[in-house]
């Protein structure tokens, strides 16, 4: 069974034993509209818990994009790079980045969708 995690600045990790798959969620795709550029690190590259690891920009916007979690990664999801747009298409199967987490722990700061969903309902207007 996998496992979605978030953060409240609307990123998502999809859990697969020790890799995660990151991206943006739902509803930032929504808020963000249409997507035209994605700012992805390198394979091999090092990411940390709570820091950048890229930027995404739409027509309205550009957001940093945090790490819910530390590790190495291991891809970069490739047609995001000719297709920034897919992610606002089907942002949970569109990662942008699948690292390889260095501590599980971590996950036990993130909120789960429940949270999330909540989080996001008290950010409508």
């Amino acid at each position: 069974m996998e496992k979605i995690l978030y953060l409240p600045t609307h990123e998502y990790i999809r859990i697969e034993g020790t890799k995660g798959y990151i991206g943006i969620s739902e509803y930032a795709a929504k808020q963000l509209g249409n997507i035209v550029y994605i700012d992805m690190p390198e394979p091999d590259d090092e990411v940390s818990a709570g820091e950048e690891f890229g930027a995404i920009e739409s027509v309205k916007a550009a957001s940093d994009l945090y790490s819910p979690v530390s590790g190495t990664v291991v891809a970069v999801n490739e047609a995001l790079v000719d297709e920034p747009g897919l992610v606002g298409k089907d942002p949970m199967a569109q990662w942008i980045i699948e690292v390889e987490m260095d501590n599980l722990d971590e996950l036990d700061g993130l909120l789960t969708p429940e949270a999330y969903a909540e989080l996001c309902a008290h950010e409508t207007h």
